[in-house]
């Protein structure tokens, strides 16, 4: 049966007069060794009226019945304090001003608010275990789970799972010894994380949750291999930036992903120069259904865009960007363009129409070996020719910004898919030395986690369908980053670029493909007996090694730590009259002839031999 907000009000008030009307009592019972003290009836009698009404006035003060005996924590105990102190203080002031008539031993100034403190604050602790015994029940019934890290996160979880009746927490590690064999709510700290094996085979555990939010990539690789080995389920919590914001709970844990062990942290952007260039501006994005240009949107509706044209050529890519808006921002005016990049009229008809004060160029084909045989001239007509049009418009109609998402590829190309990148980073780099008001700049960064050409969207498939997971060559490494890293770093350097630049972004550490299979093929609950690694060759056009600068290349450090400016060798003369002519090339050209033009003008170009 529901209790009603006042009648449980009236209850905990009646609760609390009757703690002062005990302790009162009890105080001279212990002062006078439990005789009943005759001589002091009269004092007790009239010193009770004032000590209630000053416990009246006091819990109505410190808020006392605000809070949920439920719930009873350190700030309900301090609410109880501060009631107590107020009667304390009238008692002492009874006992000093009103002495000739009300005489109140000394000791009894001492245990009245001593006893009304343990009364006050006894009764909703007890009313609290005895409500989580009710609600909650045993929570041993619960699947047996160890937690790794002792710290904030793993305190607050094991007191959020204690509720649950779906876990039990047998037990903690944590590599700080100064923790070993100390106890949080009741469960203890049985060493640190190379102990885990042991904890779980002594408590026949087969889940582990890892409650440390903030540690490295490192630490977290290094627990997920202990664990997955001993074959336990690993389980992750929300960040602690989640945390803060209350946007998700301690106990909402799930599944470690590969992502959490690639340890990429948390960018933090200039977010004032970045309002100042987009707030109330028309924005136009290209490619904006794609991995990049999805994120990129989303992340332009925080700066309160006057306008966002998302313009598409993939009807189902475009849709499901205009439903996100739809559900998440339906505030933002956004206009759904289907169209072709390549395409000049309709290009033409949107820069006419809707004039983009900044223009985000994310659409291109990306995918390397798809590229590199039979598609080399699509390839160069979408990079190339489909950068151009969209360039030379955003000139033409004086917007403010144009900007070029590269790729890590670009650098020293051994395909046709980097090379056409570079091409268009160079057109790019033209357009900004001619006159007109509108800043030319490009970003490259390699690849990113979770894109549809990622390899981990395949690897998981393969996973899923039972093997194998098909690494190209043992060696092979790569940078990744999120796609909201690489979003908003790309508004940032939109935001500090003055036109001309080639900015670099800080990809961290190469990762080995090979070391990304195993780790996802763990996680999966699974060996590499169980689903094979295959090593099937380096495909068409493909780098064993990834990088981000060429070889004549140098940087300049910029003012945002994870940003660097590229300085590439100068374009040569003629090119740019030289590619527009071949671009307009109707006729369709052979990938060997689109290999020779791309090296005419990219000599650091290094086509691999195909078969």
């Amino acid at each position: 049966m529901k209790i009603s907000t006042t009648f449980r009000s009236t209850l905990v008030f009646l609760f609390d007069l009757a703690a002062v009307v005990t302790a009162w009592l009890i105080a001279f019972l212990i002062r006078f060794n439990f005789d009943w003290p005759i001589y002091f009836v009269q004092t007790m009698l009239w010193g009770l009226p004032p000590l209630l009404f000053a416990q009246f006035v006091a819990c109505r003060w410190a808020g006392l019945y605000r809070g949920m005996w439920t719930f009873a924590s350190i700030p309900d105990l301090m609410r109880v304090l501060k009631a107590v102190l107020v009667s304390a203080t009238v008692l002492l002031l009874m006992a000093v001003f009103f002495r000739p008539y009300l005489f109140i031993p000394r000791s009894i100034v001492v245990l009245y608010p001593i006893l009304l403190l343990l009364i006050m604050g006894g009764g909703r602790a007890a009313w609290r275990m005895w409500k989580e015994q009710y609600m909650y029940g045993n929570s041993q019934a619960g699947k047996p789970v160890v937690v790794v890290g002792a710290g904030t996160a793993g305190a607050m979880l094991v007191r959020e799972l204690a509720r649950s009746g779906s876990w039990n927490v047998v037990a903690l590690v944590d590599d700080n010894r100064s923790k070993w064999g100390l106890e949080l709510s009741g469960r203890r700290v049985e060493g640190g994380t190379d102990a885990l094996v042991d904890v779980l085979q002594r408590w026949s555990a087969k889940h582990v949750i890892l409650a440390m939010p903030s540690a490295p990539a490192e630490a977290l690789q290094r627990v997920t291999k202990i664990a997955t080995d001993a074959g336990a389920n690993l389980f992750t919590v929300p960040g602690l930036g989640e945390l803060m914001s209350g946007r998700v709970a301690i106990n909402m844990m799930r599944p470690v992903k590969i992502e959490d062990l690639l340890g990429r942290k948390s960018v933090h952007i200039d977010n004032d120069n970045v309002q100042a260039m987009l707030t109330g501006k028309t924005i136009l994005v290209t490619g904006a259904g794609g991995s990049i240009g999805s994120e990129l949107c989303r992340q332009l509706s925080r700066f309160e865009p006057s306008c966002i044209l998302l313009f598409e050529s993939n009807e189902f890519a475009l849709y499901m960007i205009e439903q996100w808006f739809s559900e998440h921002r339906p505030e933002i005016n956004v206009v759904c363009l289907a169209g072709d990049v390549k395409d000049a009229a309709r290009m033409s008809q949107v820069f006419k129409q809707w004039k983009p004060e900044v223009v985000f160029h994310a659409a291109a084909y990306k995918h390397v070996p798809l590229m590199e045989v039979d598609n080399a001239w699509q390839a160069v007509r979408n990079n190339v020719l489909g950068t151009l049009n969209v360039a030379q418009l955003a000139q033409q109609f004086g917007a403010e910004r144009f900007v070029l998402i590269s790729t890590d590829k670009a650098v020293n190309p051994t395909n046709v898919m980097g090379a056409t990148k570079r091409m268009a980073e160079m057109m790019c780099e033209v357009l900004h030395c001619q006159q007109g008001k509108t800043r030319f700049q490009m970003v490259r960064f390699g690849n990113v986690l979770g894109s549809t050409g990622s390899v981990i969207p395949r690897f998981r498939a393969q996973i899923a369908h039972g093997g194998p997971v098909t690494v190209t060559h043992a060696d092979i490494t790569r940078y990744f980053m999120s796609i909201p890293e690489a979003a908003q770093l790309v508004l940032q350097a939109a935001a500090m670029g003055n036109g001309g630049e080639v900015f670099v972004l800080d990809m961290g550490e190469p990762v080995k493909i090979i070391d990304l299979a195993r780790n996802m093929i763990r996680l999966s609950g699974f060996s590499e007996e169980e689903i094979p690694i295959q090593i099937t060759g380096l495909r068409p056009g493909e780098k064993l090694y990834e990088e981000l600068l060429a070889d004549s290349e140098e940087t300049l450090e910029t003012p945002h730590a994870k940003l660097r400016i590229a300085r590439s060798r100068p374009v040569p003369d003629g090119f740019y009259t030289a590619v527009q002519t071949w671009l307009a090339s109707t006729e369709p050209v052979s990938d060997d002839i689109v290999r020779a033009e791309l090296k005419r003008w990219i000599p650091e170009y290094a086509p691999m031999k195909t078969s």
